[in-house]
């Protein structure tokens, strides 16, 4: 009855059995590689799915989730058959023109151009990304204007480590195709991700207003994702005071959704929308656990503690310098040096007012042209207002409020307690994060965290008989944190696969702060797992790297490791 609707296809290949689906996956990847479709592997996708852990009683529902560790994909067995189609299709592609010798028809040679691609966005999946690049190369060589080549080939140099590379790449794709906005909003996402602000701001400057200063302008048109990606970039560079401004400007945008809701209600009454009106309802009501919200709410967290933890940073943020130590100068020693520390805090206060004077005069001239005209460019009168713990606190309980269904919002919420040192609300903000993800490594460190430092924050004797009541729970039912990192690293000893390298690094670093292990002990965790488990990407290996370098334990067979599975990565260059 439906036999042309590709949603009843969809859902009769789900049902069927590995054979048949082997079967039903040829044909369909024939004809979407005829027509050219650039999404086939991501498509594709779907059908490699894994049971979820086994119910708690045979009755119950079996439920599935999608795999998406590249070690789970390339074990698929729906996976390796759409490799061998792929392959097959490939090899007779380039012999006979056909996707099969006793085919009678020829494909169009855009075919095998869309055979390599697909057979690339594979590897990607498996995280094959040498052989994925290698083929993507002959699509070059086939159709150097393929956009799309461009597109999946910076996805891979930057999975491969190689950011740069990537977006080398992906300009050139964008070169190409001027008009389009995606691709050039792609590329700005890039150069940030590169640290590249400047480059990405031209670019996405391409599809703002002409006149007047492109940031006013997407602030204007409310661009979350260009701020978020923009303070993330400027946060790595460590220029807090514009990171903050950016975090903050996508908080005002969430403040203005709220305002604006009224407006909405009148328009809905007077338009008779009412599916809109009421998907708004729902939306306002969730309106801060909204995912754009949380990543802005849990930058300022970050940025903020970085600025508690470190006083000295903020006064280096807002230009002040740091006051040299003068206990271990002798007088005549001190006069001097007091004497240059003065010359140079005159000097440092007459540039910067000769900055501001010459910015005054600038923005005066242009400020009829180029709209309003920001008095803190740079976020420092930002800085000066706030209480960094404080700005903390109110963000991590915001979250804690509208976002409770994210391990990151407790563990966020127990970094803030910590330093308040309210000892009753980090340990519920860990319990909250274990009911969520009890396996997550950044709830691990934290749990190693509290146990370790608790009895020398808190000497109230209630407070301190609640948390000794009720650690074991949380050491799962181990009577100390020695034991509970002990058993960890058991556990990770006998079954090195079945974790990912994150928790690995993180039962290794708790080794050591536990004092249970020597360097070299605690570094085998790491090291004799390779690159075999799951979590191994280039970010996790340089965290691994980041963690054996402070441990004191030995690196050369670590890099040797990373540098052979991630030979493109420029991360371990200088290693």
């Amino acid at each position: 009855k439906f036999g042309r609707s590709k949603a009843v296809q969809r859902v009769i290949m789900t049902l069927m059995d590995q054979d048949e689906l082997s079967v039903a996956l040829e044909a369909y990847c024939r004809k979407q590689l005829t027509k050219g479709v650039p999404s086939l592997a991501s498509d594709l996708q779907s059908f490699l799915l894994l049971e979820s852990p086994p119910p708690s009683s045979p009755d119950a529902e079996k439920t599935f989730v999608l795999a998406t560790d590249p070690l789970d994909i390339k074990n698929h067995a729906t996976y390796q058959a759409m490799v061998k189609i792929a392959d097959r299709f490939i090899t007779n592609l380039e012999s006979c023109k056909k996707y099969d010798p006793n085919d009678t028809d020829e494909e169009p040679p855009s075919t095998i151009l869309w055979a390599w691609y697909f057979r690339a966005g594979l590897h990607e999946l498996a995280g094959q990304y040498n052989e994925g690049i290698a083929l993507l190369e002959k699509c070059f060589e086939h159709t150097p204007t393929a956009v799309d080549v461009y597109e999946l080939i910076a996805r891979l140099y930057r999975s491969a480590g190689d950011i740069a590379k990537a977006v080398e790449y992906l300009d050139k794709g964008r070169d190409l195709d001027k008009q389009d906005r995606y691709i050039n909003n792609l590329t700005t996402k890039y150069m940030l991700a590169a640290g590249q602000p400047e480059t990405a701001l031209e670019r996405i400057s391409l599809f703002t207003k002409h006149e007047g200063n492109p940031e006013q302008n997407l602030f204007d048109m409310q661009c979350c994702w260009y701020e978020l990606d923009l303070a993330d970039c400027l946060g790595r560079k460590q220029i807090f005071g514009k990171a903050i401004k950016k975090y903050t400007a996508v908080v005002q945008h969430f403040e203005d959704f709220q305002e604006d809701q009224f407006d909405f209600h009148s328009y809905c009454i007077r338009k008779v929308t009412l599916r809109a009106y009421t998907d708004v309802l729902r939306w306002e009501d969730d309106l801060w656990g909204q995912p754009y919200y949380g990543r802005a709410a849990e930058g300022l967290i970050d940025l903020y503690l970085k600025l508690h933890d470190n006083p000295g940073l903020l006064n280096e943020q807002l230009g002040n310098g740091a006051e040299p130590d003068y206990s271990n100068m002798t007088a005549a020693e001190r006069k001097k040096a007091k004497a240059i520390a003065r010359k140079k805090k005159k000097a440092a206060e007459k540039k910067a007012a000769e900055l501001e004077e010459k910015q005054k005069a600038e923005n005066n001239g242009k400020a009829l042209a180029n709209g309003p005209v920001d008095d803190d460019p740079d976020g420092k009168e930002l800085l000066k207002s706030k209480v960094p713990l404080d700005e903390a606190r109110n963000y991590s309980a915001i979250l804690s409020k509208h976002a409770p269904g994210k391990v990151s919002t407790w563990i966020l919420q127990f970094d803030v307690s910590m330093r308040r040192k309210k000892t009753l609300m980090a340990l519920q903000a860990l319990f909250k994060a274990k009911s969520i993800d009890a396996e997550n490594p950044d709830l691990f460190t934290r749990i190693v965290e509290f146990a370790v430092t608790t009895p020398f924050v808190d000497e109230n004797e209630i407070v301190m008989s609640v948390v000794k009541s009720e650690l074991p729970s949380l050491l799962n039912g181990c009577s100390n944190v020695g034991d509970f990192v002990m058993r960890m690293s058991e556990t990770c000893k006998s079954a090195v696969e079945t974790l990912s390298l994150p928790m690995r690094t993180a039962i290794a670093a708790a080794l050591i702060k536990t004092e249970k292990a020597s360097p070299k002990e605690a570094s085998e965790l790491i090291v004799n797992g390779g690159l075999n488990g799951h979590g191994m990407t280039v970010e996790n290996c340089a965290k691994a790297l980041t963690v054996l370098q402070k441990m004191g334990a030995e690196t050369g067979t670590w890099e040797k490791i990373v540098k052979e599975g991630f030979p493109l990565s420029t991360l371990f260059a200088s290693s």
